[in-house]
């Protein structure tokens, strides 16, 4: 998926099992793989009538270190409004376990070094096993701990960790992952279906838009060559929204965010805590929780 030729960086050569269908170290030479690189150097470049080439001379393309914005700055206000709402600790930890993903994938992003990729890819392992102890633990008492659960989850993270680092095969972190998110899929299903059917429209929300990340993220690994060739020959503009790899990023970003509010409400909900999704500066989603009735 790697272009075959890029612009040397800050960071050194890369050393990353992986690296997308972007050009390094455009923008600047201490971030291998920026955003909406063609918006503005690109457009500047079409105004000047010549074509934009990097130093080896081929075409360039944006990146995708600034879209992982989206699963750092709101989990994080998640965090500290769950903390003054004194959530139980598990949906504390799933939102700045968000946040690490986030933090991880900018470093990997920026570096393209093998020590980021992990930084990004086993935090995801990690994030959604706390995902999936939230989601099946929404029914029980407040404040149980689910201790077979909890060791189950632990040990898959470890073995995961384990082997990953020993066959360092991008496929079988996938798979890995892959598994969690298809638990979380069935056990929301079941939620929306059986339990509180009222929650189908935050339940399918979330699933949807992860859902659709995931086809974008396919895409730009499919039709990399097709879609680098496609945007030389298209406005700035269009180039960026073709840039699926940072869709991905945007829209699994979402999902998951949407997701932690979809377990956090029917978890509340359980709990008679009178969850209300009410939107923040009339465009972001939160869980917030009316007074208790006195009686």
């Amino acid at each position: 998926m790697a272009p075959a030729v890029d612009r040397k960086g800050y960071w050194g050569p890369t050393t990353s099992t992986l690296d997308w269908c972007e050009e390094n170290y455009v923008v600047t030479l201490f971030v291998a793989e920026f955003c909406e690189w063609s918006l503005r150097r690109g457009a500047r470049a079409r105004a000047e009538g010549r074509r934009v080439e990097n130093a080896e001379g081929e075409p360039g393309r944006e990146g995708n270190t600034v879209s992982n914005l989206i699963m750092i700055i709101p989990p994080i206000f998640g965090a500290i409004q769950g903390f003054r709402d004194r959530l139980e600790k598990r949906y504390i930890a799933a939102y700045v376990a968000l946040t690490v993903v986030g933090m991880g994938s900018w470093c990997f992003h920026m570096t393209l070094k093998y020590e980021m990729q992990l930084l990004d890819e086993l935090p995801m392992i990690y994030s959604c096993c706390i995902f999936v102890y939230c989601m099946f633990e929404c029914f029980k008492t407040k404040s149980s701990i689910n201790y077979h659960l909890l060791f189950t989850l632990v040990l898959f993270s470890l073995i995961v960790t384990t082997i990953y680092l020993k066959v360092k095969e991008p496929i079988f972190h996938q798979v890995m992952y892959g598994m969690l998110v298809f638990a979380l899929v069935l056990r929301s299903i079941y939620i929306v279906t059986w339990v509180y059917p009222w929650l189908r429209g935050l339940g399918y929300t979330s699933l949807t838009v992860f859902l659709l990340g995931f086809l974008l993220w396919n895409v730009d690994n499919i039709f990399c060559d097709s879609l680098r060739n496609f945007r030389k020959t298209v406005p700035p503009v269009l180039g960026v929204a073709t840039q699926f790899h940072a869709w991905w990023h945007i829209l699994t970003g979402l999902g998951s965010y949407l997701h932690i509010l979809f377990s956090l409400y029917t978890r509340t909900l359980y709990l008679r805590y009178r969850p209300k999704v009410k939107f923040l500066f009339g465009i972001w989603p939160m869980v917030m929780f009316e007074p208790q009735r006195k009686h």
